[in-house]
């Protein structure tokens, strides 16, 4: 495929020549990187157009999303012959987008090559930035320090890269060689003893263990202390299963973890046995030395691993090297608002609020008309229970930009949250007239306005996300939304049963899709059909409240008194209102 390899050639272009008898170390570019939860996200233009990529050390390519490609206008031609994308939710079509000025950093690459396909990665990122940027030569992840480095170290075989470690405390390990056509960065850790193929992926979401992989580190998802962590999604349109479970050790390079948690996800990893992800690179600073093909980290603090239950456990010191004398340079703190901004938001992806909020509150104090600080803190503050002081910065942020589609999806779920519900349609309509079409905002909107019981809303939102994203992993959760939103306002049921076959042809044991099919069934007089899909559903859900109350409805009308009373009994203890809110929607004995 020589036609996707002309970034490359142009970042290639910017290195100048230097003599070849010394070691030539230093620095090519510097992208300031802004964590938003687990997402290193890079600020970007293409075209002029602003937009957010996710830097995805484990993606071979730059891609942009389908959305994201329509919204910006695009012209689209065809992927190379039987060429497809994989990943952990299958594989998608593919095709090929040339940007004129493709600008990040302070890089700026003419007639930029990028992949169109897969799923979105959120409401702010056109795309993801892959290995044919990133990977050029070796790339310094700082992400606690909210940057990557891409560097020059030309005739270094013999020196070490670990410029930072002003202690020498710092671990190394082996990494493959990476090309142009296998550009992942992988190397060998241990889980439980058992070595195992791991692959550095800022991309990935979250670290995780093929299911495979657990096995042979005698590891059962059915054992004890294992905790159901939900569905996990990637590429293609299919998401997987997830656990975290209790692992004895996990050593990497010169670290060991004993007695901590890892997340497993029921899926088969390409070439890999496990995703090293953003949260390790969160508590770690990273060097990938392509240059010698070894990899230099130390280790920043706080939890390695970004788990639903933090694990007690951090990593121990790495054994003590020595860095050369000349490069004992450590992190400083920001100089200027964009810095404090940055190592807020990284400090608010590990879970340290307190320390996020004082951060952002610095960057207000040296920019205070920039309203994404204000935004960043609201966020920050929302997440460490303070929703009071959220709104006050959101009511900030507006002020300074009215159109501010995030601060106003953020205030609307504010509202909802505090029974705010006419406040709250007003900001959800707002940002429907702000986006795109195919904007991936239109699922969340969807949600929103489910929530808000705006089912008529709901369905549009519904209708446009789904035309635009037919390969996205979220796709059978959109299908159920519109299912349910259908469902619960009577509307179009025969629809409605079609995409709840859909969403289970996709998740075939989803409680959730078996759920809204159930209550379709309700809607359509099939009691037997209704009571059979509660049943799967609260197989896997036995507290489903709408699961109990509806089954105990469809029994009533068959006639079976006692059953449908204990079922209803059951839904109220749990929901107290929950029969109140059936009554309002026609939902009653």
């Amino acid at each position: 495929m020589k036609r996707l390899l002309t970034p490359f050639a142009v970042v290639g272009a910017l290195i100048a020549g230097h003599a070849k008898a010394d070691c030539v170390f230093g620095k090519l570019a510097e992208i300031p990187v802004t964590m938003v939860g687990l997402r290193p996200l890079v600020s970007a233009t293409i075209n002029g157009a602003e937009v957010r990529f996710l830097a995805d050390s484990g993606a071979f390519y730059s891609i942009i999303t389908p959305g994201a490609a329509a919204e910006l206008g695009l012209h689209l031609s065809p992927a190379p012959f039987n060429f497809r994308m994989v990943g952990i939710g299958g594989d998608a079509n593919a095709s090929i987008a040339k940007v004129n000025q493709f600008t990040f950093g302070k890089v700026t690459l003419p007639n930029a090559e990028f992949l169109v396909g897969g799923s979105e990665v959120g409401n702010d990122a056109a795309g993801v930035l892959g290995q044919n940027i990133l990977g050029y030569r070796d790339t310094e992840y700082d992400l606690a320090n909210g940057v990557i480095r891409l560097m020059r170290a030309e005739n270094c075989s013999g020196s070490l890269l670990a410029y930072w470690a002003k202690s020498g405390q710092y671990s190394i390990m082996n990494i493959g060689e990476t090309t142009a056509r296998s550009p992942q960065i992988s190397g060998t850790a241990s889980v439980n003893g058992v070595k195992l193929r791991v692959v550095f992926d800022t991309g990935a979401g979250v670290s995780f263990l093929s299911q495979a992989a657990a096995r042979r580190a005698g590891i059962d998802t059915n054992g004890p202390g294992v905790v159901d962590a939900g569905l996990m999604g990637g590429v293609g349109r299919h998401t997987v299963r997830s656990w975290i479970v209790p692992v004895d050790s996990f050593n990497i390079g010169d670290e060991q973890i004993r007695h901590t948690r890892l997340r497993i996800g029921a899926t088969e990893l390409p070439d890999a046995d496990m995703l090293i992800g953003p949260d390790f690179f969160l508590s770690h600073r990273v060097y990938v030395a392509r240059s010698q093909h070894k990899l230099y980290f130390t280790y920043n603090g706080g939890p390695v691993f970004d788990l639903s239950r933090r694990p007690e456990a951090t990593a121990a010191p790495a054994a003590a090297r020595s860095a050369p004398a000349a490069a004992q340079t450590g992190a400083t703190d920001p100089t200027d608002a964009e810095g404090f901004s940055r190592r807020g938001a990284a400090l608010a992806a590990r879970g340290e609020f307190n320390q996020a909020i004082a951060d952002f509150t610095h960057a207000h104090e040296l920019a205070p008309a920039e309203e994404r600080y204000f935004y960043q803190r609201a966020v920050a503050r929302l997440r460490n229970r303070q929703p009071i002081l959220a709104m006050g910065d959101l009511t900030q942020a507006l002020i300074l930009k009215p159109d501010d589609a995030d601060a106003l999806t953020t205030r609307a779920e504010l509202r909802l949250a505090a029974a705010d519900r006419k406040d709250a349609i007003a900001d959800l309509d707002a940002v429907s007239r702000l986006a795109a079409a195919e904007a991936d905002r239109r699922l969340t909107l969807a949600e929103l306005y489910v929530r808000a019981d705006e089912f008529a809303s709901a369905i549009d939102q519904f209708d446009l996300w789904i035309k635009a994203h037919p390969d996205d992993s979220r796709r059978s959760m959109a299908l159920n939304g519109r299912c349910w939103a259908r469902g619960m306002s009577g509307r179009d049921l025969e629809k409605a049963l079609g995409d709840c076959d859909a969403a289970l042809r996709m998740n075939a044991k989803s409680p959730a899709v078996l759920d809204s099919r159930g209550l379709v069934h309700l809607r359509l007089g099939d009691f037997d059909k209704a009571i059979a899909d509660y049943d799967a559903a609260l197989a896997q859900r036995p507290h489903g409240a709408w699961s109990l109350y509806g089954r105990g409805v469809a029994k009533l009308k068959k006639g079976m008194s006692a059953e449908g009373k204990a079922d209803i009994a059951a839904a109220t203890a749990l929901q107290p209102k929950l029969p109140e809110e059936a009554k309002r929607r026609g939902i009653a004995p």
